[in-house]
């Protein structure tokens, strides 16, 4: 891979629709020669550095922006701080949701394994389906949710940490998912990634305090998937679900 798909792009700030797959980043923990990483595509793409301004996982894909040089990134981080930066994700999840909209208020491990922190998630429940397809060994039908997401706070996997705390696991996250759903979707519907977008990215340009949206076109196999179970996403571009 050696382009990345730009959806923005001004003269301090430059967006991407990141793959799944792709790191963000080099770290000390990724030992795989294979990994690809967002930052070094994109400035052998572009010709210079650039600042990663926030993070993704490596099987999401969606929205994410860069810096195109430090004052840019540095001028922009205090609205990553103070919740001014508004992030929306789609999923498609195991069952039916409890409430249409909702907030799923539960403390994390900082790092998945230590000091405990405040962790708010709040969904918007856009469509659900029942497939006649046995996924389980309890029903002869099979029942799935589109969700619209934002992370109010940004804990390690925490969209994902939070649907499995409601048993409504993320399909195809094989960390934090269910085993027989992701098996499931592999062998019927031939589904290798996690469905799990980074949608709508929403900030205030610092230089010119102009109200900036970007939005990250939804993955080949997240389309193919919601047209699989029947799910229409007609909801997806309802601007009454913005906060």
């Amino acid at each position: 891979m050696n382009q990345l798909p730009i959806i923005f792009e001004d003269d301090e700030y430059i967006a991407i629709n990141k793959p799944a797959g792709v790191l963000v980043h080099k770290t000390p923990l990724e030992k795989d020669p294979e990994a690809l990483f967002a930052v070094q595509i994109l400035e052998e793409q572009v010709g210079y550095k650039v600042y990663p301004m926030h993070r993704i996982d490596r099987p999401t894909t969606g929205v994410l922006l860069f810096g195109k040089r430090s004052k840019a990134a540095s001028m922009l981080q205090p609205q990553f701080f103070d919740n001014s930066i508004k992030k929306y994700y789609l999923s498609v999840v195991r069952g039916y949701l409890p409430e249409a909209h909702g907030i799923i208020d539960h403390p994390l491990a900082k790092d998945m394994k230590s000091l405990m922190q405040e962790a708010r998630t709040e969904y918007w429940s856009l469509e659900s389906t029942e497939v006649p397809y046995v996924s389980s060994d309890r029903y002869a039908t099979s029942r799935y949710s589109l969700v619209k997401v934002y992370p109010h706070t940004g804990r390690m996997h925490q969209i994902r940490r939070h649907f499995a705390h409601l048993r409504h696991y993320i399909i195809g996250d094989t960390t934090h998912g269910d085993n027989k759903q992701n098996n499931f979707f592999a062998s019927q519907f031939r589904l290798a990634n996690m469905m799990l977008h980074a949608w709508e990215l929403n900030f205030t340009q610092p230089f010119s305090n102009q109200a900036i949206t970007i939005n990250a076109d939804i993955p080949e196999h997240f389309k193919k998937t919601m047209n699989d179970l029947n799910l229409s996403g007609a909801e997806i571009m309802d601007q009454s679900l913005k906060l």
